[in-house]
């Protein structure tokens, strides 16, 4: 799999690829390095808007049921990407960023 595919690079784990990464890598804000503090964007194309939205999905195709990935969403996109998620059959949850990492119920409209 390349690493810089849609779907599996805008979880926020991967560490960016350079100037050029992509939206929701954790890329360092205003230019504090590595080491300072990190300003988590949101995952949709183009946008640098901080995000506060975290939108789990699951491929049940290649991924294991209890495997989670995630995007990361500002306000203003968090509807459009779980839309792209959920009509894929993708979506698991939809949860604030700062939300504990336990299972919960599944998002609205998933089967």
């Amino acid at each position: 799999m390349r690493h810089d595919d849609l779907l599996g690079s805008l979880d926020g784990t991967r560490p960016p690829a350079g100037p050029d990464a992509p939206a929701g890598t954790g890329r360092p804000s205003s230019g504090t390095g590595a080491a300072g503090p990190t300003r988590r964007e949101c995952s949709r194309k183009g946008c640098r808007s901080e995000a506060i939205w975290r939108l789990e999905w699951n491929n049940p195709r290649i991924h294991a049921p209890e495997r989670r990935k995630t995007w990361l969403a500002c306000p203003e996109h968090r509807d459009w990407l779980a839309d792209y998620l959920r009509s894929r059959g993708l979506l698991k949850d939809v949860l604030p960023l700062d939300a504990d990492r336990s299972p919960g119920p599944t998002a609205e409209g998933d089967a």
